[in-house]
């Protein structure tokens, strides 16, 4: 009779201890990922149509080539999805080195020079190709990688901080020189540096070089304000015309006080969606890095709030997957991921309201751009089977 009572408990108590696991895809990252494809081809339009059909006489020119690589990256992203992200580990340096290749094929005769930056690489059916793109995908698979061969207890050491500080530091240099686009450039070093912040144990140092950092750019930009005033340097008159875009409205200041009296312009609650004036040709390229001016003309700061907290949430869903990665390095790709959006996020809107100088980076999922929405679309897709690796207890 005790023999009876026994086998049963025992029986409920190895069931308890092998709780069955359920697979997880966070569905909740997929829905913000759609709310703000979907917002930002609304805007897009919104925003373009003007200057499209003045330019192309067609109001549907920028949104319909938007659409069209949104549609096959959004098909692209749900196939990524399904690959398990540890496939990409073997090829990570070779996605090092083909960025590399790509970036100095811009400075070969394919090529291409748009509004005096030679940065693209043509494609075919009028399309064009940021090969930039590539290395910031390229330093999310790589450094991690890297970090995961080392060992956590190697890459800590100053040795191992060194080897990643030095790859990430070539790949910024490549993108800086190759194709002149120092934004992302800042972006691609900056990606490095939180990897590296994530596996170090003591963040004090990192404080130190942040404080030293802010005093050094405070002093430099003073620096520059007083003894290169008639500088002739592009970089240098950016952050002149930042200082003082009033005085530089004629060169280089006019389109951040363009966008300056959209965000003025709309109030809280904006103008209604459509009713932009300041789109009408007057800044100029605004569907690119000026779309959130627009957004707050039309939307008004509640519209800003809304696009501000969207990217809170999508933030807070790539935290979630990198808490919860079943590995080191599925942990640090969605670290990866997630780096990249708040910086260009925080670059972007850094850049409308005037905070810092305008370095051209575009808004992510709202700003125009293929090549953009390409990658941020293939990031999003890997974000996503690093959470279906996720298991959670059914209990």
């Amino acid at each position: 009779m005790r023999s009876r009572t026994v086998q049963p408990v025992r029986r409920y108590e190895e069931k308890v201890k092998k709780e069955k696991k359920i697979q997880y895809f966070d569905y909740n990252l997929l829905v913000v990922i759609i709310f703000l494809i979907c917002f930002g081809l609304v805007m897009l339009y919104s925003t373009s149509a003007y200057s499209a059909q003045i330019a192309f006489g067609d109001s549907m020119h920028y949104f319909s080539r938007q659409a069209i690589i949104t549609a096959l990256s959004f098909v692209g992203m749900i196939g990524i999805s399904r690959v398990d992200y540890h496939f990409y580990a073997p090829f990570a340096v070779q996605i090092y080195g083909l960025a590399f290749l790509l970036m100095a094929l811009v400075q070969t005769p394919l090529g291409v020079e748009v509004n005096g930056a030679k940065r693209w690489l043509p494609l075919p059916l009028g399309f064009s190709f940021q090969p930039s793109e590539v290395a910031k995908i390229a330093i999310i698979l790589f450094i991690p990688y890297l970090i995961c061969q080392m060992g956590e207890k190697k890459a800590r050491s100053r040795d191992g901080i060194l080897r990643l500080l030095a790859y990430g530091g070539i790949a910024a240099a490549a993108v800086l020189f190759l194709t002149e686009n120092l934004s992302t450039a800042i972006i691609v070093m900056s990606i490095t540096i939180i990897l590296i912040f994530v596996v170090y144990p003591d963040t004090k140092p990192f404080v130190k070089l942040l404080i030293a950092g802010a005093i050094l750019v405070g002093a430099a930009v003073t620096f520059f304000s007083v003894y290169f005033k008639n500088s002739d340097n592009f970089r240098l008159r950016r952050v002149l015309v930042w200082l003082q875009p009033e005085a530089h409205a004629d060169a280089g200041g006019y389109q951040v006080m363009q966008g300056l009296y959209a965000i003025g312009s709309g109030g809280f609650f904006g103008k209604g969606l459509g009713n932009s004036t300041q789109k009408l040709g007057v800044i100029p390229e605004v569907q690119n890095d000026m779309i959130l001016s627009i957004i707050c003309e039309e939307l008004g700061v509640f519209g800003a709030i809304i696009v501000v907290v969207l990217f809170g949430i999508l933030i807070y869903r790539l935290m979630f997957i990198a808490r919860n990665a079943p590995d080191l390095y599925g942990s640090l790709i969605a670290t990866g991921i997630l780096a990249h959006i708040a910086l260009q996020v925080t670059l972007n809107v850094a850049v409308v309201t005037n905070l810092i100088p305008t370095t051209g980076v575009t808004l992510p999922f709202i700003s125009y751009g293929g090549t953009s929405i390409l990658f941020l679309l293939i990031e999003m897709g890997i974000a996503l089977s690093v959470s279906r690796s996720i298991k959670l207890s059914d209990t």
